[in-house]
């Protein structure tokens, strides 16, 4: 079997790499004529905004069959996560930023440094689905 990029991460070394930012629990699209990803502050309705968390992540396949699982990922499908993202950086062999809770020793330096999505989503319960891309994020 062919080793992945990750295959040298243990259970609990995998999970330290998450920041905590939620930004891979928001809805994204894909521009079919640029491949942009375009990324909004809609988020799975799983995801706890208070802590940037999902609220069954050991049931989030089954109850969300279309969420992201990173272990799976295609080298292309790595680019749907964001660029700050752990995985992705790690995937891309760069190094984590300062503010990464591995680095600064504190979780909260994710919503410090602005790279958390706490108090920034809605909840796709509360918006009907074809009004999700009015959410796209501009920056």
């Amino acid at each position: 079997m062919a080793q992945t990029w990750h295959s040298h991460l243990d259970e609990a070394d995998w999970e330290a790499l998450c920041d905590g930012c939620g930004k891979c629990c928001m809805h994204k699209f894909e521009d079919e004529d640029t491949g942009e990803i375009l990324r909004t502050n809609v988020a799975c309705k799983l995801f706890e905004q208070a802590t940037c968390r999902c609220t069954k992540y050991e049931q989030r396949f089954e109850q969300v069959p279309e969420c992201l699982d990173i272990r799976k990922l295609s080298d292309t499908e790595m680019l749907w996560l964001p660029e700050t993202c752990a995985y992705r950086l790690t995937f891309e062999g760069k190094s984590l930023p300062s503010w990464h809770p591995l680095n600064s020793g504190k979780s909260q330096s994710v919503n410090k440094a602005g790279h958390s999505m706490s108090g920034l989503s809605v909840s796709e319960l509360d918006i009907p689905e074809d009004e999700i891309v009015d959410y796209i994020l501009t920056s």
